[in-house]
């Protein structure tokens, strides 16, 4: 079985059930449907006409839409012709989309009208003869239509041979430390992946999946995958705000949300001050709730599962160059482990090493590396990089952590944001946790700094609740049960940048406070900020 065996396959058991339900922007209520079976022939459609433009084995194509009900068709139309999809970050500039799409030599840009000024931009600069596809206003002389496609081209299914180590998708890191790379991913990891999340969170044909996150990532597909496995249903929504999503899963009876940390945040935020009334909504098919792309803080846990006691909640770590993610997964079960973000998921093997590679003791903080048929085949066209990445079959993550004695896992942060100050190495999200118990604090990040005495020192960007007021004195006060070496040296009060999954951009920060010149060129540990 394969991914395109499961659309293939519900678009014959479920076919006159909706599988996919897209959320229309603006005032009025609106939304769109698609049966599985017609999810289907849309796919068919746009695999037809791709290879009678010889758009077949191992060909590029990018997808550069934001989330709508076209998505996810034409990612599996240009599958089942054994092309490779290449899903693009829409928030990218012109630059850093040439760049990505030069990197994978694609061969044809599928796009929607809102971002027809990138295309013409990269159109402008570019000498390649892409193919572009244009889905949305049909209007556009100058590009191929979607519309047309889903109008003239065989609805039959094509029937390319796909093995399980073809090629499938390459997707971009999330770039918060430099160029993102191209990750890429074979048919067997794309299945692997569904496979894992469907045995962590036991989607049935009943269930409702919310996807919020862009589907140019990783995380919101997988998690739907789940739903693909068991012929589920799923809503799409864009335009995230707490009273949106709350109003969602109780018009669209939503059974699972996967929900980014700041939305999390945010709606518990909104309950607090009352503006969203949870009595006011129909919640009691919400079954499931899960949380990943960065670490979460035990006081999140804690304020979540109060305030939705019925309720399951789970954790998953993962990342794009283990297929997505689940590779880490805490279960429903563990709760009670707040921090944590488990143990290595369905057919999933983890370690945490040291610096040569060896397996460390529990409670001793080492790299993360993981095993499993969801890892990448590498990152495209950078022999070196992938070298470094993968070593023996594992995947070495980046990202500093811990066994307790249970064998569970908890992060401590990557190992480029480790600070080592006077000697002592911290890790900025242990503060961060601790900050965040501070009532009076949403969000918040911790960076080193480079200082004559001590090597770095630790600042704090702290950004409060709405209705809050906090002060330097006040949280030097708070941070007092902290070690002295793990104490900020001065906070810094303002938004906190993240990217689309909601990781903190702690690049963006170093760039951000050293840039404006800040920093005293000659700063000691009591005068750190002009």
């Amino acid at each position: 079985m394969s991914i395109i065996d499961y659309l293939e396959n519900n678009a014959l058991k479920y076919s006159d059930k909706v599988s996919l339900v897209e959320i229309c922007n603006g005032v009025v209520y609106r939304r769109k449907s698609i049966t599985w079976h017609k999810f289907n022939i849309n796919a068919n459609r746009l695999s037809n006409w791709l290879i009678v433009h010889h758009i077949t084995q191992d060909c590029k194509v990018a997808i550069l839409m934001k989330n709508c009900i076209d998505w996810l068709p034409i990612y599996f139309g240009i599958l089942k012709v054994g092309a490779v999809a290449v899903p693009l970050n829409y928030n990218f500039d012109v630059s850093e989309l040439q760049y990505c799409i030069e990197l994978v030599e694609c061969s044809v840009i599928i796009f929607s009208t809102e971002f027809l000024d990138k295309i013409k931009a990269v159109r402008a600069s570019s000498t390649t003869p892409y193919i572009y596809i244009e889905v949305g206003s049909n209007i556009l002389p100058e590009f191929e239509s979607y519309n047309s496609i889903l109008e003239s081209s065989s609805k039959l299914n094509p029937h390319v041979s796909i093995a399980a180590d073809n090629n499938a998708a390459i997707y971009f890191s999330s770039g918060t430390t430099g160029l993102p790379k191209a990750v890429l991913l074979t048919h067997k990891a794309l299945l692997a992946s569904a496979q894992t999340e469907q045995n962590h969170h036991h989607q049935s044909n009943s269930d409702n999946f919310l996807i919020t996150a862009p589907l140019y990532h990783t995380g919101a597909k997988v998690h739907w995958f789940g739903n693909l496995l068991s012929g589920g249903s799923a809503v799409l929504l864009n335009n995230m705000s707490p009273y949106r999503i709350i109003d969602i899963v109780s018009k669209e009876h939503i059974t699972i949300a996967w929900l980014l940390l700041p939305w999390v945040q945010d709606i518990l935020d909104a309950i607090d001050m009352g503006d969203v009334i949870l009595e006011n909504y129909a919640l009691e098919s919400w079954r499931l709730t899960h949380m990943g792309a960065q670490p979460i803080p035990p006081e999140v846990v804690q304020q979540w599962t109060k305030v939705f006691p019925a309720q399951e909640f789970d954790i998953n770590y993962g990342l794009t160059e283990a297929g997505g993610p689940g590779c880490i997964h805490l279960g429903v079960d563990n709760i009670h482990k707040p921090g944590s973000i488990g143990k290595a998921g369905y057919k999933w093997e983890a370690l945490i090493v040291s610096d040569e590679g060896t397996p460390v003791q529990n409670n001793v903080v080492g790299e993360l590396i993981v095993k499993g048929d969801g890892v990448m085949v590498g990152y495209y066209k950078s022999p070196e990089e992938t070298a470094k990445a993968l070593r023996n079959g594992w995947l070495f993550t980046g990202d500093m952590a811990y066994k307790d004695n249970e064998g569970f896992v908890y992060l401590v942060g990557r190992n480029k944001d480790l600070i080592i100050s006077g000697g002592e190495n911290i890790y900025p999200i242990q503060i961060e946790n601790f900050l965040k118990t501070n009532p009076a604090i949403k969000d918040a990040a911790v960076i080193g700094v480079p200082n004559n005495r001590l090597g770095e020192i630790i600042v704090a960007i702290i950004e409060i609740k709405p209705g809050y007021r906090c002060s330097q004195s006040e949280m030097k006060k708070f941070c007092v049960s902290l070690p002295p070496y793990e104490r900020p040296y001065k906070f810094i009060f303002a938004s906190i940048p993240r990217n689309a999954m909601g990781k903190v951009q702690k690049e963006k920060l170093r760039e951000q406070y050293l840039l404006e010149s800040i920093w005293r060129k000659h700063n000691d540990d009591s005068k750190v900020l002009i």
